[in-house]
Formats: C-alpha cells, structure tokens, sequence
C-alpha cells in the first residue's frame, strides 16, 4: 500500500496540490493539507481499498484536515475559527464537483500564472513554480540554475512571503494581461520540460512525467493563447520529445543523436511539431522559441545526421544569436559548425567561450569539447575535458557515456 501511494503521490500530488491552494487560499495551508492527506491515505486505503478516483479523495480529506486545524488553533485566534467556516461554505460543493472531474479552468496553469506574477523577482518565479509545480527538489532546481540550494530554498520562501503578503490572487489574468504575463510562463513550462528531457541527476536520462506535463501545459497555453512563441515552443517540445525511444539503449544507456535509430522516432509529434512550427513561422514575429524549434525541425526531417542541412542549422542559430544571446547558445552554434565546417573550426569556437570563463561548470560544454579533440586526435585534451565533463554531471547514463569514452580514449 506504501508503494501503491507513493506512487499515486508522483503522479498526482501535484495536482491534488494545485487545487487545495485553490480552495484553501494559501500554500504552506495547502502544502500542509497535502502531506496530511497522503497519510492518511496510506492507512485507511490499507483497511477499507483505493477509493475510485483517489485525486477527488486526497482533495477532499486534506480540506478537511485543513478545516480541522483552524479549528483546533481557533482556540486561541478567534479569527481562525470565522476563516474555516468560510472554508467550508465555500468549498461545501467540492466534492462533487472533483468526482465529477469537471473544472472550469485547469488548476495547475492557474498555479503558474500566480507562481509567475510580475511582483515575483524572475529567478524566484521559475523556482517557486518548479518546486510547486512538478515537485522538484531544491537540488535538482540549484542544479538546472547552476546555483546552490540554498539559494533556491531562500528564493522560494521570498515568493511565498510575496504572494501571502502582497494578496497575489490565485487565478488565470484577464485576456488584456496575458502577453505581459506569457515570457515568464513559456520560461518556467520549457524548463520543466528540460528537467524531463534531460534529468539533471538520478538513474534515468529522462523523466517522462515532466515533460509530458510540459507539453501538456504548452497545449493548454495555446488553447488559451495561441501566440507565436507559445506555439513555437509547444512544436519545439513535441520535436525533442519525438526523439525519446531513441535517445537510450534498452539499459538506460545514452545514444547520441547521430547514432539514434531514427526509425525509432515518434512520427505523429514530428508531424505536430513540424504543423506548430510552420505556423509559428507563418506570422512572421518570431522569438528564440520557434527560432529553436525550426532548428529541431531540421533534425526531425533529416534522414541521417550526416545528410542533416548544417548549413541552415547554423544560419538559424545565427539568427538565433541575434534575438537571446547566451554561451550556451554560442556552444550549440559551435557544435553545429563543427558538423559543417570540420571539428577544428568547432573547438576554436568552444575554446572562445572558456576563455572568457563562460560555461567553466557546464558538463555539455566539456563534453563536447572533449569530443571535437577527440575527432582531432588530441587524446590528452580528450581526456582532460572528459574527466571536467565526468566530474560535474549526477546523471548516471550521462556518467557511463562519459566513462566508456574515457576508456576508449585509453584503448
């Protein structure tokens, strides 16, 4: 049964989440409700069965028990007691409505736009929303930030403070507010959406359940606003994911794109993904997202990654320079390059961005310089970005790839 319920709390927890903030009105309130109803769960599910729809169930007890608490503290702060009725009464329809599962509006998008509001500072937006959200650690977080975890649990905590004590509503913005609101949100579900394509630490080289919620959060975006650069990220998740089956061995090992089974790939995402991004394209407004999904639009279409068109790769990565600068950017230009123009004109590229002291603790940049030397034969170069590269990333199939070029390197 302990089994059985962590598993419902992976899937479900988040959600069960989103709508106890929803009716509870706060989220240490709503965190608290959660965890208590999951143990709950663990004992009354053992004697009396899963109930039938176990969401509508973990709702409906951790708003009790929430109820309860008040209550209880009521005791010594009469206020609490006025706050759980109005709880109560408002909520008093819930549980029919969750055994129907009917929802005007989607809990967990509401959650992002309120973890996303402009009175939140950036950085906290993104981590508040990962950590509500999809439940990642404070680690895993840290790691996708290149920072530490204590600066993301302290960046989490200031949010929270902001929304309690600013009253930020719990709600999706009016129609008029959406564009100003859409930069942060389309940055919080594409890393998501990174966090399950590529896991930053563990066993696994993917974690489904993250970016399968992105994308499914990318299509609510777009059903509720089908600007450009939503679209454009939903075509370019739906492109990556595409590629999933193919990306490990049947152990879990990592295969590169070059030496995927492209036969492998999903065919009804390329179709989806390719349809999103030429309609994305068709506006003629184009951002870094849909600039970044005609660049997997490419991969998807190309038979083999030798008969790939590089040359437009690394015209659209130019473009895409222009419209978000950034290192890592510039090391996927250069990679592509590489592809191009031959290894040497790739590592020149790559030994740039070190030199300025950008990406020095970013394995994918050492690995990929430890590739272009290996291509050159500079086995001793090899070896050192290998061992840099190693010695920075937690994920195991990343690891084992990084130790059997290692080995091979020695061959």
């Amino acid at each position: 049964m302990r089994d059985l319920v962590d598993t419902i709390y992976r899937t479900e927890s988040r959600q069960v989440l989103a709508t106890l903030i929803r009716l509870l009105g706060d989220f240490e309130t709503a965190e608290e409700a959660l965890h208590e109803a999951f143990a709950v769960a663990v004992e009354q599910w053992a004697r009396d069965g899963v109930p039938a729809n176990p969401r509508a169930w973990l709702v409906s007890t951790g708003r009790f028990k929430a109820i309860d608490g008040m209550r209880r503290r009521a005791r010594q702060n009469a206020s609490l007691d006025e706050l759980a009725k109005q709880l109560e009464s408002a909520t008093a329809s819930i549980d029919e409505e969750q055994q129907k599962d009917e929802h005007v509006e989607d809990d967990r998008l509401r959650l992002i736009f309120t973890c996303c509001h402009p009175a939140i500072a950036p950085e906290a937006q993104v981590a508040m929303t990962l950590r509500e959200l999809c439940g990642l650690t404070t680690e895993e977080i840290a790691r996708a930030f290149l920072t530490k975890p204590a600066t993301i649990a302290q960046r989490i905590v200031r949010a929270k403070t902001k929304i309690r004590e600013a009253r930020i509503p719990y709600e999706v913005p009016l129609e008029k507010e959406l564009p100003d609101r859409l930069d942060a949100v389309l940055r919080v579900i594409y890393l998501v959406f990174n966090e399950g394509y590529s896991a930053s630490s563990g066993d696994s080289l993917t974690r489904h359940d993250l970016s399968g919620e992105a994308i499914r959060l990318g299509s609510i975006l777009i059903e509720l606003l089908p600007e450009t650069e939503a679209i454009g990220l939903l075509g370019l998740m739906l492109l990556q994911d595409s590629r999933r089956a193919a990306r490990t061995t049947p152990t879990g090992d990592l295969i590169l794109l070059e030496n995927q089974d492209r036969s492998l790939w999903n065919q009804n995402q390329i179709a989806e993904g390719v349809s999103l991004v030429q309609r994305a394209l068709s506006t003629g407004q184009v951002g870094p997202y849909t600039i970044q999904a005609a660049i997997a639009s490419v991969h998807a279409q190309a038979p083999s990654a030798f008969t790939t068109d590089w040359a437009q790769i690394v015209a659209l990565y130019d473009l895409l320079l222009q419209a978000h600068s950034s290192p890592v950017v510039e090391l996927n230009r250069a990679v592509a390059i590489a592809m191009n123009d031959g290894p040497a004109a790739g590592l020149d590229l790559i030994n740039e961005i070190f030199a300025r002291g950008d990406l020095e603790n970013y394995h994918l940049a050492h690995a990929a310089r430890a590739d272009l030397c290996r291509r050159l034969g500079q086995t001793a170069e090899a070896r050192a970005s290998y061992e840099r590269a190693l010695s920075l990333t937690q994920q195991e199939p990343e690891r084992r790839f990084l130790k059997q070029r290692l080995s091979e390197l020695s061959d």
